[in-house]
């Protein structure tokens, strides 16, 4: 078994453009990221796919890795797809460029979850739901949860009518650190774009819909991401407020 992460990122994102590059604390947000998965030590091997070749050029100058992908993907699973075409890797974790609050400990949780059943499809890292707001926040995407923490159904709008306390122990946030069995990933690339997946734009839907298997993979605390400009604040507050965040930027700013 070998597994290696792969962070695919671009420029032209629909509602946050170039956010990729946006500055936290002076580092690029990719780059930011970058770094904070190689504080985990268990796994060496980590490329940034883009095809862009300013992100290329930032990355390469900061000694990473990088693998150049076509400009015609859609999302960041068959950028990766392409990529670990070019490695030897039995297994793909997929972190998300905009998750500059990512924690090693959530990516231990998922390589333990890859050692423990190599022959899952997919497991994707979910965070719980803390207000009742997040389940109509519409960048938000959430998914509901069998008991076996299979992810059953994918969403952005909350199809449940249950009260909060209930929809907690099956309703969780899909976070952007998603892991692949490399010859699913390579299976999940050729599969045609499925109906739920177009119209939600939730990529693990076509997962659930061509009858493969995504589990999730509890982790907490539950942290935000980057979709909108908006959320850059709500990052910045982390950074200030968590002793862990402190710990962990200290590192990566040197």
């Amino acid at each position: 078994m070998k597994i290696a992460i792969f962070i695919p990122t671009h420029l032209d994102s629909s509602r946050f453009p170039r956010k990729a590059l946006y500055p936290f604390h002076g580092l690029p947000m990719v780059e930011h990221v970058r770094r904070r998965t190689l504080l985990f030590k268990e796994i060496s091997d980590v490329y940034v796919t883009t095809c862009d070749k300013e992100i290329s050029d930032l990355i390469e100058s900061c000694g990473g890795d990088v693998i150049m992908t076509s400009s015609a993907h859609k999302n960041g699973t068959t950028r990766v797809a392409e990529a670990i075409k070019s490695t030897d890797c039995t297994h793909a974790i997929l972190v998300q460029g905009d998750e500059p609050l990512l924690l090693p400990k959530h990516l231990k949780l998922l390589t333990d979850a890859i050692k423990r059943e190599p022959n899952v499809d997919s497991w994707n890292a979910t965070s719980p739901i803390e207000k009742s707001e997040e389940l109509d926040q519409h960048s938000l995407v959430k998914c509901s949860v069998s008991e076996s923490n299979r992810i059953l159904y994918c969403f952005r709008r909350n199809p449940s009518y249950g009260k909060l306390d209930l929809q907690k122990n099956y309703t969780r946030k899909l976070l952007g650190l998603i892991a692949y069995k490399a010859e699913f990933l390579d299976e999940f690339a050729r599969l045609p774009a499925s109906r739920i997946e177009i119209s939600e734009s939730i990529e693990q839907m076509r997962i659930i819909e061509s009858g493969h298997r995504i589990y999730s993979v509890p982790v907490f605390p539950s942290l935000p991401s980057v979709n909108e400009p908006e959320d850059v604040d709500v990052v910045l507050e982390y950074f200030k407020a968590n002793e862990e965040q402190q710990s962990i930027l200290a590192k990566i700013l040197g």
